[in-house]
């Protein structure tokens, strides 16, 4: 019995590094496809797994540094320029001079009119005075 055991397990160990080595090929002719682009939303479960049980502990007490986002408003601050520039520029617009995606606006903006810095006008967006 424990040879049939033995046997049984290595086959299952060889099966398994080939679906890793198809997986592995898989994921570069996709990668070579699309260009190295993702598709938003969450990682790939694989890229997102480590190879520890559980997460490490930090030896030190040390206050965490702060992320790498720069945060204070930036893209607050060029949209309130573009729009200053260009009176009635709309979300769309906006997003092609910033070269970003517009649902990014679609939230900023709004904040913007409720802080009493923007106002919309149809599609249009204008500085209020």
């Amino acid at each position: 019995m424990p040879g049939f055991i033995d046997t049984t397990a290595a086959e299952i160990e060889k099966r398994l590094r080939e679906l890793q080595d198809e997986v592995s090929r898989l994921e570069a002719a996709r990668s070579a496809l699309t260009a190295g682009r993702r598709r938003p939303g969450r990682p790939r479960a694989a890229a997102a797994r480590t190879t520890r049980s559980r997460p490490a502990r930090r030896t030190t007490r040390q206050p965490r540094r702060s992320s790498t986002r720069r945060g204070g408003g930036t893209r607050a601050a060029q949209t309130l320029d573009l729009v200053r520039t260009r009176p009635g520029i709309t979300i769309p617009e906006l997003a092609k001079a910033m070269k970003i995606q517009p649902n990014y606006l679609y939230r900023v903006l709004p904040r913007l009119a409720s802080q009493g810095q923007l106002r919309r006008e149809g599609q249009g967006w204008h500085v209020k005075r």
